[in-house]
């Protein structure tokens, strides 16, 4: 304490200097001194006496560097703070993916779980059938064989007895007393000597198993797969000529190469891709996606519109390297279409007449029976003269699957705003449900939509791979098809209450019970009668029979329950009766079948056996790429017209 005391004697000066705190720009290296230069080269401040020692170096007012080095600060302050709202944005999208990915664990866990109880109830049914049928086996030789054995007793009995009875009366004396009891016994032994005894075996000794396990032990062995990919949407990039441009109404394919966070290819599939061409007012198209199980994938898609269009690729959500494309979509010249067909360029098509909208359909022809009008039209939302999506109660962003229930209800399944939304015969809406995930009762794409018998609701929900089912409240019972399907796109309900689901991806029909249990399969890739190429949606006749749209053979197929074939009708082209991709199919009162033809941007009605009788009357306002089609309650046909955001009503007359 005393050293920092100064005596009443002691010089200003020296008070001066030991008292004067340091200065905001004292010198670092001279105490007391003022720095009020900065050497660039050396990057530090510098006072009178450090002058010399920097002489040669370029120097700066103090004043100056300070100023520059807080110009620097405060830039590259901005610049990282600009990051958090990216940080924060990834932060909160990987913490949902991380979500989703134990949602997913917890999901697989009990259907992994639900699926071996499933497994051992069955062998516990067939332990039990197979010990029962050796109890009901083994009683009916034991019978037989018993009954011989107590056959026999009784006879060996009684020839004892009597044999015994024979000895003692031949020991005893001969007399008359004994003459008839000897009578007696001779012919009870004359008897005995004819008795038919069974001496052979009546059954015999055969009871084995016979347990062929080595196949079920390997099935068991191979039963069950962890499905995954580490593709990332980042490292993922598309190639083809279909990135740029493609020629209307022409299947057009782009390739996809997923890889690795460091680059790297996957070697593997499933991964989760979606794909939609668009233009700036919302989606027009998904296409196909096909898998080639090799970590490539093929998109193959057909556009019914020429211009500048864009293609956005995802993979899990996430869009890849470049996505979304820009696109640009032309006609094929009429001397280059003639080539393509084979006919000179002044040759016509018959029956390829078109509406004068390019996404119209063809006008109304005086010969037709049926004459059907617009009724009203819900959804879309307006841009100026572009009718634009939307996510507000009644709008919608590409609705697909469409469904009526026989009380007076209209439900669309609104694909890229994860929902399905409910609507009146007239129009009204009623409700909505749907929270986007991949958690069972969640809903990630849902494309198609149907109304059981018992009121609920069954949705097909194509990224998730399975198809859910609620009640008619919107609240979540079941899901069924886990682990079965690929992609499943529309869903349908049989005349015995069965589900019948349309994978698109599999290219097969699957036939479910509502507990979930597989009735039956039928389809697989190919042109072939009973093999698909894309298909999309499913009504069932009065005959049970199922009627599939085959979107990329552009044709319609009928088929028994069990998969036969009964009838294949359309071919690729837009005259009567020709398709370019079919999609919505439904069947009215009458067995006739309602078609929506989406790359011909028209509605086709066929008879029972596929002849074609006329087109629902769109011309005064033309669908754009319609997709589900049903028939309401009140006998109205309702479509989702994908392209213009809507769905809407005709009159038809049955």
């Amino acid at each position: 304490m005393e050293a920092h005391q100064h005596s009443p004697d002691s010089s200003s000066e020296e008070c001066t200097v030991l008292e004067a705190p340091p200065g905001k720009n004292a010198c670092p290296q001279h105490a007391g001194k003022v720095a009020d230069l900065y050497c660039s080269a050396c990057e530090c401040a510098l006072c009178e006496d450090c002058v010399s020692e920097h002489e040669e170096h370029p120097k700066v007012a103090l004043s100056q560097a300070l100023e520059q080095h807080r110009s620097s600060l405060q830039e590259k302050l901005g610049t990282v703070q600009n990051r958090l709202p990216q940080i924060s944005d990834t932060l909160s999208f990987v913490k949902e993916i991380l979500q989703q990915l134990t949602n997913q664990r917890a999901s697989i866990e009990e259907d992994i779980q639900s699926s071996f109880e499933d497994l051992h109830k069955q062998l516990d049914v067939r332990k039990s059938v197979l010990l029962m049928e050796l109890e009901v086996t083994y009683g009916l030789k034991q019978k037989v064989l018993q009954a011989q054995v107590d056959n026999l007793i009784r006879g060996e009995g009684d020839i004892m007895a009597s044999c015994t009875q024979s000895e003692e009366a031949l020991a005893g004396e001969a007399c008359v007393a004994s003459l008839q009891v000897e009578q007696e016994l001779q012919e009870r032994l004359g008897e005995l000597t004819c008795l038919g005894l069974p001496c052979q075996p009546e059954e015999n000794d055969q009871l084995d198993l016979v347990m062929e396990t080595d196949g079920l032990r390997k099935s068991i062995h191979n039963l069950g797969t962890i499905v995954t990919t580490s593709a990332v949407a980042s490292q993922s990039e598309a190639m083809g000529a279909g990135l740029e441009q493609c020629i209307v109404g022409h299947p057009a394919s782009v390739t996809i190469v997923t890889r690795d966070k460091s680059g790297g290819a996957c070697k593997s599939g499933n991964a989760i891709l979606s794909a939609e061409v668009f233009t700036p007012d919302g989606s027009i198209v998904d296409g196909e996606i096909v898998d080639h199980k090799n970590g490539t994938y093929e998109f193959v898609y057909i556009v019914p519109k020429e211009g500048d269009f864009s293609l956005a690729l995802r993979l899990y959500d996430q869009h890849i390297k470049g996505s979304p494309f820009k696109l640009t979509v032309s006609r094929v010249s009429e001397t280059e279409g003639a080539k393509r067909r084979g006919k000179s360029p002044g040759q016509k098509k018959k029956g390829s007449k078109r509406a004068s909208s390019a996404l119209g359909t063809p006008r109304r022809k005086t010969q037709n029976p049926i004459e059907d009008d617009l009724i009203f039209r819900i959804g879309e939302t307006f841009n100026g003269s572009l009718r634009t999506k939307g996510r507000n109660k009644g709008e919608f962003t590409n609705l697909q699957g469409v469904a009526a229930s026989s009380s007076g209800r209209i439900l669309i399944a609104d694909s890229n705003n994860q929902c399905v939304q409910i609507f009146s015969n007239e129009g009204e809406f009623k409700s909505r449900f749907g929270v986007r995930g991949r958690s069972p009762g969640q809903l990630q794409r849902p494309t198609g939509v149907a109304v059981h018998p018992s009121g609920d609701i069954i949705i097909a929900d194509y990224d998730n791979k399975w198809v859910s089912i609620f009640s008619c409240e919107g609240k979540f019972k079941a899901k069924l098809g886990s682990g079965r399907l690929m992609g499943p796109k529309g869903v349908s309900v049989d005349q015995n209450g069965h589900v019948i689901v349309v994978d698109n991806k599999a290219c097969t029909v699957f036939i479910f019970q509502l507990t979930g249990k597989l009735i039956a399969k039928f389809g697989s890739r190919g042109n072939g009668d009973k093999q698909f190429a894309g298909p999309h949606f499913a009504a069932v006749n009065k005959n049970n029979e199922i009627i599939v749209t085959d979107f990329h053979n552009h044709s319609v197929k009928v088929f028994t329950p069990e998969g036969e074939l009964v009838l294949k009708f359309g071919s690729n082209g837009e005259g009567n009766g020709q398709f370019n991709a079919p999609t919505g199919v439904a069947v009215d009162i009458n067995g006739n079948i309602i078609v929506a033809d989406w790359g011909n941007s028209r509605i086709q009605v066929f008879d029972g056996s596929g002849s074609f009788l006329s087109y629902i009357n769109t011309s005064a306002d033309p669908l754009y790429g319609p997709q589900g089609l049903a028939l309401t309650s009140d006998g109205h046909v309702v479509v989702a017209d994908s392209g213009n955001h809507c769905f809407k009503v005709y009159r038809y007359l049955q």
